[in-house]
């Protein structure tokens, strides 16, 4: 019983990440409208669309994040007292998928795609396309914070679930 009060704590922490997801997605919002109702120059008019889309961008994720957790928070219980077994050992393979998505993504392509975006602002003069690196720049950091995080947690527990697997 003692993995299903962890599993819940732990589904817990990723749904308050989907809130962290949303927060910054609203933030990005708010910016592209104060660039759109302040902006004067033409570099903060270029802000104005990718802001907007990026924080739409990571407010629909927050929002998928924060659904599919609630969903998977509901069902703990009774996937747990169903079968505990078989629930330790779902729970162990999809927290190895997802590590190997973390490892993969968030830390390896992720960064690749800032490094060349850095590169790529050092030589592009055009007041929109800077405005789209910087904001790729600043969502990808914010992803790549958010998940590291939750990869962490996702560590501990999938420890856990181990150890329990192992009773």
């Amino acid at each position: 019983m003692n993995i299903l009060k962890t599993s819940i704590e732990w589904a817990k922490d990723e749904i308050f990440s989907s809130w962290i997801f949303i927060l910054f997605g609203l933030l990005f919002v708010i910016a592209s409208i104060g660039f759109w109702q302040l902006g004067k120059t033409e570099i903060a008019k270029a802000f104005i669309f990718p802001m907007l889309i990026a924080g739409t961008l990571l407010l629909v994720a927050g929002s998928g994040f924060y659904l599919s957790n609630k969903s998977r928070l509901v069902n703990f219980e009774t996937a747990y007292q169903t079968n505990p077994i078989t629930f330790v050992n779902s729970e162990i393979e999809r927290a190895e998928k997802t590590m190997r998505e973390y490892e993969k993504i968030a830390f390896k392509v992720f960064p690749i795609i800032i490094g060349i975006a850095a590169l790529m602002l050092v030589f592009i003069n055009s007041s929109t396309w800077r405005a789209i690196i910087m904001t790729i720049l600043g969502v990808l950091m914010v992803i790549i914070l958010i998940d590291s995080h939750a990869h962490a947690r996702l560590k501990a527990y999938h420890k856990q679930l181990q150890q329990e697997q192992n009773i």
